[in-house]
Formats: structure tokens, C-alpha cells, sequence
């Protein structure tokens, strides 16, 4: 397992886990990595500490494969690659893409002020504080790039 920091466009830093350089490599060209708080899809490796070999064997390299064949990488216990793929397409497929709108939208549905339905969009890791504070489940899910531009 290898361990990167990687940064946005938007100069947010986050970690990405993957099982190889190989896999960052992979995951990069084909388009899937996205920040976590913006969606960005600009995302660019930073420097990190030193790298200590503990003696563990790394799995052999696997060929390159092209976006459409690339299965999520295991990152849920007890949940394979392909059903966190299904649930996020699922998901995509049945909401509403609000956009940077999601707050606002997500507190007139709460407070019946719109329509009930079920939306999806981006909000800041204060937004998404402030709305579980008032009693709406609120629930993250970083969607790859390629994912977003899909509407419902």
C-alpha cells in the first residue's frame, strides 16, 4: 500500500491510498481521482515523508487498462469494488444534480419549503457540519470526474 498527498487545483490537500504507484499512475490518466471537498478533478501529487520498506512484497503490476474497465479500488470492508460502483451509479442516476446550490436545497427540502426529492451536489466541510447540526443527513460521496457531468 502506498500512501501519496496529493493537492487540487483548489490548493486542498488530501491522502489517496493506492496498492502500487502503478494503481496512482492508472487512476490518474484515466481521469478518477477528485478532491474530496470540491470535486476537482486537477489533482497533482505533492512531496510527502520518507518512505520506510518494512519488508512487505508489493502485488505484481497489472496491465494498463482503459477507463471503461476500471473497477473502483477496494476501499469498504466487506464491500466489493464493483457494488461501491453499482451504489454510485445508482446514485447518480437517481438524484438531482444541484450543484454548488446543495445547502440551500438540501434546508427547503428539510424544512419543506421545496419539493421532497433526493438531490446530490457540492458543499464545504462547514456546510455539510452546519446541515447534520440542524438535523439533515447529509451524506459525502466524492464522485470521479467522469461521473459528474451525467445528469439523471
Amino acid at each position: 500500500m502506498i500512501v501519496y498527498d496529493l493537492e487540487c487545483e483548489q490548493a486542498h490537500r488530501f491522502e489517496g491510498w493506492f496498492g502500487s504507484a502503478n494503481d496512482f499512475d492508472q487512476q490518474l490518466e484515466c481521469k478518477l481521482l477528485c478532491c474530496p471537498i470540491c470535486n476537482s478533478g486537477n489533482v497533482v501529487r505533492r512531496p510527502s515523508a520518507s518512505y520506510v520498506n518494512t519488508g512487505a512484497v508489493e502485488k505484481p503490476r497489472r496491465e494498463k487498462q482503459d477507463p471503461a474497465s476500471f473497477s473502483v479500488p477496494q476501499q469498504y470492508a466487506n464491500v466489493s469494488p464493483e457494488m461501491v460502483a453499482k451504489v454510485i451509479e445508482h446514485i447518480v442516476k437517481n438524484t438531482e444534480d444541484v450543484g454548488a446550490k446543495f445547502p440551500e436545497e438540501a434546508r427547503k427540502i428539510h424544512y419543506n419549503e421545496a419539493p421532497e426529492r433526493h438531490i446530490r451536489g457540492t458543499a464545504s466541510p462547514r456546510d455539510v457540519e452546519s446541515l447534520r447540526d440542524e438535523g439533515i443527513e447529509v451524506v459525502s460521496l466524492p464522485l470521479p470526474p467522469h461521473l459528474t457531468a451525467k445528469t439523471h
